[in-house]
C-alpha cells in the first residue's frame, strides 16, 4: 500500500512538472516571427524590425557560461564569417541580465548581440521558455527568420557542437529556393 501512495504521489508531481515546464506554441514554419524589442549585452536595444532585409538566426539559450551554451556560441562567433557572407545575422537570447551577457560576451569574445529577457515573455512568445515556478530558463531553441520576417525553419533539438554548421547548410539550401 505504500508503494502504491508512494507512486501516486510521484506520478502527481511529474505530471505537475511537466504541465508547469510547458511552454507557449511554437511559431510554425512560413508565420511571421513574434516581435521583439529586447536590451543587449551594452544595453542596446533591438527588434525583429531591426533584422528585416536579413536572414536571422534566432537562438535561445539556457543559461550563460555553461558548457553547451558556451559551445553553442563559440560555434556561432567562429562560423559568423560564413553566416554573414549569407546575408545572415546571428542574435542570442536568454533570461539572463545584460551584466551576464556582457560578461559571457567579452570573455568569449562574441561579436553579436546576447539579449536579456528578464520579463521571459520573448521567450514564451516564442514556445522557448521554461518555466519551473521558481526557476524560468530558455530552451535551446533555434528560429532561422527569413528576410520578410517569416519563420523559414525551427530547430528543437540542437546539437551544441553542430548546429552553426546544421544551420549554414539549410541556409545554402534555402538561399537556392530563392534564387
Amino acid at each position: 500500500m505504500k508503494w502504491l501512495i508512494l507512486f501516486g504521489l510521484l506520478a502527481a508531481f511529474a505530471l505537475l512538472v511537466s504541465q508547469m515546464a510547458r511552454a507557449g506554441e511554437l511559431p510554425k514554419v512560413g508565420e511571421a516571427a513574434p516581435d521583439f524589442e529586447l536590451p543587449d549585452q551594452n544595453g542596446v536595444k533591438h527588434s525583429l524590425k531591426q533584422f528585416s532585409g536579413s536572414w536571422l538566426v534566432l537562438y535561445f539559450y539556457p543559461k550563460d557560461d555553461t558548457p553547451g551554451c558556451t559551445q553553442e556560441a563559440c560555434a556561432f562567433r567562429d562560423d559568423l564569417h560564413k553566416l554573414t557572407a549569407m546575408g545572415a545575422q546571428v542574435v542570442g537570447i536568454s533570461v539572463d541580465d545584460s551584466t551576464s551577457h556582457a560578461e559571457f560576451a567579452r570573455k568569449y569574445h562574441l561579436p553579436f548581440p546576447l539579449l536579456a529577457d528578464g520579463s521571459t515573455e520573448v521567450a514564451a512568445r516564442y514556445g522557448a521558455l521554461m518555466d519551473l515556478w521558481l526557476f524560468k530558463f530558455a530552451k535551446r531553441y533555434t528560429f532561422l527568420i527569413d528576410p520578410q520576417g517569416r519563420i523559414a525553419k525551427v530547430y528543437e533539438k540542437v546539437d551544441t557542437s553542430r548546429h552553426s554548421t546544421e544551420i549554414i547548410e539549410d541556409l545554402k539550401q534555402l538561399t537556392m529556393k530563392g534564387k
